[in-house]
């Protein structure tokens, strides 16, 4: 397969009565790159996504895929493959002629229709259940089939729309590395919609994270989780410490911050020039903190510790400020509870949200 092709949404809304859905959108996906949407239920992916298929028709802006404007084609003129949650196979066709349906539609001989159909049944791993009925398949194996019915017409955009959410999770995990590397092998465009964050992170070139009706960040897996631009973000894509302050001066992408809870004093990370004396958020990835003896970082008391089968999950209590904060560490440490600890990070793992500044 090589037909993959960019996609491109230009100031794309979409109104519900007196609901904004959709404010003004762009997005751009480049060939062979695969986007997740990542937010919360009524954030708009799934509006967004409708728009890209041709369920639902903007207010403003435009589709194009490639050098067309889809924008008032039907869905089955827009070259896409589509996979659903709940995979939308028929009961009373064969895995095979669940597979060869698009094609049919389209008047492919039957000849052109087997050959293709037993290559995308190789493709993915189930060359032997052409005959088989959908009942007699598992949910992983459902939702093969779904994959392969999806990228037999050979689209140019592949959409996929919370594809593994009925599955359990040692399942879901396995057939995010299966889907992705399918994508990869056959270099097609692709957008998933997802609620999972670690199934953005992990099938995703790029995530884009959203909120009211609008893409709020959108980078790269590790970008976006490493240095989110807001709390929002930072929260959403996982635990977050987040602390409040001051800054007092500035080295390069360095920025001294004052804490309002204690004064210890944090250097952190900026993209941009932040004013001298601006009030300021930083957010600590749990994993990026640390225990340690020396009279540096920030004064804690535990207040408990739980084991999550691969780490350990700290609560600590810090002077002056009302929320916990929380350290993971893969071995247990040797702290009792109401113990008091020295906490520190690395510099780099301390990041200003930009979107906090001044606030």
């Amino acid at each position: 397969m090589d037909n993959s092709q960019p996609l491109r949404l230009t100031q794309i809304s979409k109104n519900f009565g007196a609901v904004q859905a959709l404010k003004p959108l762009d997005l751009h996906v480049e060939p062979q790159e695969m986007i997740a949407l990542l937010g919360p239920s009524g954030c708009g992916k799934t509006t967004t996504l409708r728009i890209i298929a041709g369920f639902e028709n903007p207010d403003t802006g435009s589709v194009h895929i490639g050098d067309r404007d889809v924008t008032d084609l039907p869905p089955h003129r827009r070259g896409l493959g589509m996979v659903f949650q709940n995979y939308s196979l028929f009961p009373h066709m064969t895995v095979g002629e669940n597979i060869a349906f698009g094609l049919k539609m389209r008047g492919i001989g039957k000849s052109d229709r087997t050959a293709r159909t037993r290559s995308a049944l190789s493709m993915v791993r189930l060359a032997q259940y052409e005959d088989r009925s959908i009942h007699q398949l598992s949910g992983g194996q459902q939702q093969r089939i779904a994959l392969a019915r999806s990228l037999v017409t050979d689209p140019a955009v592949l959409l996929l729309d919370e594809p593994l959410g009925a599955l359990d999770k040692n399942l879901r995990e396995s057939m995010q590395f299966e889907l992705r590397e399918i994508q990869n092998r056959l270099g097609i465009t692709a957008i998933i919609v997802t609620h999972d964050q670690e199934e953005a992170l992990t099938m995703s070139d790029r995530v884009a994270v959203m909120l009211d009706g609008q893409i709020v960040q959108i980078s790269a897996p590790i970008d976006i989780y490493e240095r989110p631009n807001s709390r929002f973000v930072s929260e959403f894509l996982g635990t977050a410490n987040i602390f409040s302050g001051r800054a007092i001066g500035q080295a390069g992408d360095k920025v001294l911050v004052t804490l309002d809870e204690n004064g210890a004093r944090i250097p952190t990370h900026a993209s941009s020039q932040v004013p001298e004396g601006a009030s300021v958020k930083i957010a600590v990835r749990p994993e990026r903190m640390r225990f340690h003896d020396g009279p540096d970082g920030v004064a804690a008391k535990v207040r408990g510790v739980v084991f999550r089968g691969s780490y350990y999950a700290y609560e600590l209590e810090l002077p002056g400020r009302e929320d916990p904060i929380y350290v993971y560490s893969g071995e247990r440490e040797d702290i009792s509870a109401d113990g008091r600890v020295m906490v520190t990070w690395p510099d780099t793992y301390s990041i200003l949200l930009s979107e906090e500044v001044g606030r």
